[in-house]
């Protein structure tokens, strides 16, 4: 007779072969298939590319990080721009040695934004909008996504050397279409420089020229010191679709560009007697300094002008050597002793100008640029990973035309 167990004992063995079985197959699909490998991780959409400075010095004191900040939209007139290209200009390579600093700290502190470090240098751009404020939402000439071409104002500590930036409004218009991302991103510093210094300095076009987009100046006469410059070659181009006869100077290798340009007689200022032939035509409603020989130099100038403007002016370079207050009262010296020596020798006066990032001088350009008087010149191109030889490029001098730099996907 068969032990009641024995059922038991079969249908357990048989259980246990069936696991068993169950467990290889498991494991040879297991050893078959892969591990899956692990996900990526996700973008942080909140970070962001750019070069920064974090003290004073030279071009080696450029930082490049993947990890800054996006810039945030702080105020309702302002806009977030992706940036497509931007450029490298004198001022900034100033601003890289501390140029200016004392007075625009003052004025950070001013508007709420106290932190001098780190610092992102780049004053102009083209770039495509992908944020707006509040105050923003109506202007339907900005809209998402579009095309945009704008400049930094220099209080500003995050430039345009960085794949975002946020300006204001006014700072911003719809790029111009007959010019590509490279000729877009070279026009506003440049050219709103040259324009306040015709215009507000120089009152070319009185005080509709001043205030409004309507330019004017028909039947001056200016000249214009460095005509193939970044200021320069925009400042003779503006000037030419006014109706002002326009003369300039430059060295030998430019004086085809600059005629092409529009200046009316271009000379070459390292040849003496091509300079004498500058007296013949004096007196000049207006010289315009792009040359940085600053206001000293209008006096040992050999004719006669009614205004000199130059935007090589002592007074940021002041302030940082004596301080607010005693380098404010070294401007006011400077400038009566300039003038005093200038109206006593050739009869005229001496003025400053400077980059006034206005939207009706934004207009301006943008109109020029429609009916295509006006076209920036290209000295040279970098990628965004190269920005510190664009600045190598703008510290050699004698350029023809801007130094931009393209940032890529």
């Amino acid at each position: 007779m068969l032990s009641t167990g024995t059922p038991l004992r079969v249908a357990a063995t048989r259980l246990a072969a069936q696991l068993s079985r169950s467990y290889a197959a498991v494991a040879e699909t297991q050893q078959a298939t892969p591990p899956a490998p692990p996900s990526p991780p996700k973008r942080n959409v909140n970070k962001m590319g750019g070069w920064q400075l974090h003290s004073y010095g030279d071009i080696d004191e450029l930082q490049y990080s993947d990890k800054l900040k996006l810039p945030q939209i702080r105020s309702s007139d302002e806009c977030l721009v992706r940036v497509r290209t931007t450029a490298v200009n004198p001022i900034d390579l100033a601003m890289l040695r501390g140029y200016g600093a004392t007075l625009l700290n003052t004025v950070r502190c001013k508007s709420g934004d106290a932190i001098e470090f780190p610092l992102t240098l780049g004053r102009e751009f083209c770039g495509e909008l992908v944020q707006k404020g509040m105050g923003v939402a109506g202007n339907e000439q900005l809209q998402l996504g579009s095309r945009v071409w704008g400049v930094v104002p220099i209080s500003n500590t995050a430039g345009a050397h960085a794949q975002y930036v946020v300006v204001p409004q006014s700072c911003l218009a719809p790029a111009p279409k007959e010019l590509d991302d490279n000729e877009a991103a070279s026009v506003l510093y440049a050219g709103l420089t040259a324009w306040s210094g015709l215009y507000i300095s120089g009152f070319l076009g009185g005080p509709c020229g001043a205030t409004t987009a309507a330019g004017g100046g028909a039947n001056k006469r200016v000249l214009v010191l460095g005509g193939s410059g970044g200021v320069g070659s925009l400042a003779v181009q503006m000037l030419h679709a006014q109706g002002v006869q326009v003369l300039a100077t430059c060295s030998e290798n430019a004086v085809e560009m600059v005629r092409c340009l529009g200046a009316d007689i271009v000379v070459d200022y390292t040849n003496p007697a091509q300079m004498e032939q500058l007296s013949t035509y004096a007196p000049y409603d207006i010289v315009l300094d792009c040359a940085g020989q600053g206001g000293q130099q209008a006096a040992e100038l050999k004719f006669d002008f009614r205004q000199y403007i130059t935007f090589s002016s002592p007074m940021l370079a002041n302030i940082d050597k004596q301080g607010i207050c005693l380098g404010a009262l070294q401007n006011i010296s400077d400038l009566l002793q300039t003038n005093v020596r200038a109206a006593t020798q050739r009869g005229g006066l001496v003025k400053w100008g400077y980059f006034y990032p206005a939207a009706h001088g934004i207009e301006f350009l943008q109109r020029l640029v429609e009916r295509r008087k006006l076209m920036p010149q290209i000295d040279s191109s970098f990628d965004f990973a190269e920005l510190p030889k664009a600045f190598e490029r703008m510290k050699q001098g004698h350029l023809r035309g801007k130094v931009v730099v393209q940032l890529k996907d």
